[in-house]
């Protein structure tokens, strides 16, 4: 099984940054790809980032360009993302997932692995 731990959520001002990390471990799997989604409360997961593990291509949600990062490290296995200029709009419980497989990064549904979660909440 594979394990993908968040850490680095919090509560920020808005306008303020914060950087995510995604810890994985477990056993070797054919890591394609790794993303970060959120979620709040009655609305459906959406997608933020993605990041193919070999290459390192990026692909962002309109709405995160340009404020967010998403980057690797191969050699601690950790997914980051780093967020600056955050508004309240991105308070969310900001979720890692992985895929073994190269698709439309966008889609929940081609994710294999899934962490628990990181709340963030971007104060006005």
């Amino acid at each position: 099984q594979v394990q993908l731990v968040e850490s680095g959520g919090g509560l920020v001002q808005a306008g303020g940054s914060l950087r995510l990390s995604c810890s994985a471990s477990g056993r070797t799997f054919s890591r394609s790809a790794m993303g970060w989604f959120r979620q709040v409360p009655g609305e459906e997961r959406e997608f933020v980032a993605a990041i193919k593990w070999i290459g390192g291509s990026t692909y962002y949600a309109e709405s995160v360009k340009g404020r967010f990062t998403i980057s690797r490290d191969n050699a601690k296995n950790t997914l980051y993302l780093q967020m600056n200029s955050l508004k309240p709009d991105d308070t969310a419980k900001y979720y890692c997932a992985a895929r073994d497989t190269i698709g439309l990064m966008a889609d929940q549904a081609g994710y294999d692995f899934w962490g628990q979660g990181t709340q963030v909440t971007v104060s006005s």
